[in-house]
């Protein structure tokens, strides 16, 4: 594997794999590699020639007061795991590289960006919108790899590369989550032992919603007052809990299509975020 810095080496790099037909694969991440990740770089590796993975903690999708500066960091124990995952190239740009002196030009989303994160983190999308078209431009992937706990972010990532006729196809993953249930995060560094039992609130709230609709119930103000009534005994608030279609983010009133149950939460110090996709299967 090898570990580059610049746009002109990447793309150098990568030079003779495109030019012999190789497909390529991108895994977009901030580092701080957990299984999530690897899962993400081990689809990669079945499903196209050569794997690159960016390592990019971007300053514009944190807005102020969020943590920016405490965003765990080790790019030599990420470029381990990456090499053993069997990843090619691990490209990690210092911020200067991606945003250069002077720079101007974002990516700005429409209604998808709106709702759920985007209500409670300003711009937040705007950056990730920014910066993961910068991405797709510098490695010109065949295939990027996401991963479904960043289920928003899939969605606006989705729109912008089919709204700016980008040729990369994307990949949604399923969420890796702990023996317990609690999705795989590089924010749950920051938990505590006992944040840590909390924080399992969250997948609490989804398997509850989740049984209400196995059970019959389709009224999405139920389903939602199960979620939030199983987070009550670990003393968890979520920051909010909507069901939503799980094309369009719209609010819905009953269970009749797919619907995405999407939360987000503090815990200690560390905010999560997590979803399911509720299904009926047909039945009424």
């Amino acid at each position: 594997m090898r570990t580059l810095h610049t746009v002109a080496e990447l793309r150098a790099e990568l030079r003779a794999a495109r030019a012999e037909g190789r497909t390529i694969g991108l895994v977009p991440t901030m580092g701080a590699f957990h299984a999530g990740h690897v899962s993400l770089m081990e689809r990669a590796r079945a499903e196209t020639d050569v794997v690159v993975v960016s390592l990019f903690v971007n300053p514009t999708q944190f807005g102020a007061g969020e943590d920016l500066a405490a965003y765990p960091r080790d790019e030599a124990r990420d470029a381990e795991i990456a090499a053993a995952a069997g990843v090619d190239v691990l490209f990690a740009p210092p911020a200067e590289e991606v945003y250069p002196h002077g720079f101007q030009t974002t990516v700005a989303v429409g209604e998808l960006a709106q709702p759920l994160e985007g209500a409670h983190r300003p711009g937040h999308f705007d950056g990730v919108a920014t910066v993961v078209v910068k991405l797709l431009n510098m490695v010109g992937p065949d295939v990027a790899f996401f991963g479904q706990k960043d289920a928003q972010q899939a969605l606006v990532v989705r729109r912008v590369v089919r709204d700016l006729d980008i040729p990369a196809r994307i990949e949604v993953c399923p969420t890796v989550r702990e023996p317990d249930g609690l999705a795989m995060s590089s924010r749950n560094a920051y938990l505590a032992p006992a944040e840590r039992e909390r924080a399992v609130a969250l997948r609490r709230a989804l398997d509850a919603a989740e049984q209400a609709v196995a059970a019959g119930e389709r009224d999405a103000a139920a389903v939602a007052t199960a979620a939030r009534a199983a987070m009550e005994p670990y003393g968890v608030e979520p920051e909010y809990l909507a069901l939503v279609a799980a094309d369009t983010l719209a609010p819905v009133d009953r269970i009749e299509q797919e619907v995405l149950v999407a939360l987000a939460a503090r815990v200690g110090p560390a905010r999560l975020i997590d979803n399911t996709i509720l299904q009926t299967n047909g039945r009424p």
